[in-house]
């Protein structure tokens, strides 16, 4: 996993915050000063921060679970979908979609939708229809692909989500709550704290400082990833040993108990004169 250190924050600007009249009182807790009316984030909360976010979200790819990647400002766009796609997270970039999480039935059938129509498009399935149909059809997978574009792998709910802006993004924190699904956050001096499991606290407009963290948060998860794969892998050679020798086991039985059975000594006969 990788070290984020106070130099690299620092250089991606991630110790400034908003200006302080727009401040959260609520966020006094990892403010370090004010200078010049903007305050300051204290970079070593910062990284305390980053690294405890980084372990869980390793620790959650590692054992099966699945993370949700979300930043619909402009500035994060481009920077999320890049690092998720690298980590093979799933991702939303341009806007939550209401009820994400907590009307999961309904979205879950727009995602199945969405695959069987992209896997009749791929195998021809849509030569049946006339040219202006298949036209329509494309121009209306491809309005849907815009949202649902990073999410379209997801077969459950993820385990968690990664929140660029935790104030702009209230919808989805406020749907992860009521879901009980942990979120983890890079909150500004702007936004409160309190509601979020794992706080990054940092300047979330600037795009180095986002591309940092959700880069190290993104490496995180594929390293999660990885490990999991090696996990499942020495598990199934595990088993496959093991039914190889109860197999070899079971045919030792069996051939023991096809052998033939030694016959019996002959009886000596004793004659008494």
């Amino acid at each position: 996993m990788q070290d984020i250190t106070l130099e690299q924050l620092l250089e991606a600007g991630c110790h400034f915050g908003h200006k302080s009249e727009r401040w959260h009182p609520k966020a006094s807790v990892f403010i370090w000063q004010e200078k010049d009316g903007i305050h300051i984030i204290d970079l070593a909360k910062t990284k305390a921060g980053l690294d405890a976010a980084m372990q869980f979200v390793r620790d959650t790819a590692a054992t099966g679970g699945t993370v949700l990647f979300v930043g619909t400002k402009r500035q994060a766009r481009g920077v999320v979908k890049e690092a998720a796609q690298k980590a093979g997270a799933s991702f939303l970039v341009q806007r939550w979609i209401g009820g994400f999480m907590t009307n999961w039935e309904g979205v879950h059938k727009n995602l199945q939708k969405i695959n069987k129509m992209m896997a009749d498009q791929a195998n021809g399935g849509w030569k049946k229809f006339p040219k202006h149909e298949q036209t329509k059809l494309g121009r209306y997978l491809e309005r849907l692909n815009v949202d649902y574009e990073g999410v379209l792998a997801l077969s459950s709910l993820p385990d968690a989500i990664v929140v660029v802006d935790v104030r702009k993004e209230q919808a989805a924190v406020r749907e992860a709550r009521r879901m009980g699904i942990p979120v983890v956050g890079i909150v500004d001096t702007n936004a409160n704290p309190e509601n979020i499991e794992y706080v990054i606290p940092a300047n979330d407009d600037a795009v180095g400082s986002v591309q940092l963290i959700v880069s190290a948060v993104a490496e995180a998860y594929r390293e999660g990833r990885e490990q999991a794969a090696k996990d499942a892998a020495v598990a199934a050679d595990k088993a496959a040993k093991e039914a190889e020798k109860a197999a070899q086991t079971k045919k030792a039985e069996a051939a023991k108990k096809e052998a033939p059975k030694d016959s019996e000594p002959e009886k000596m006969t004793v004659t008494v004169k």
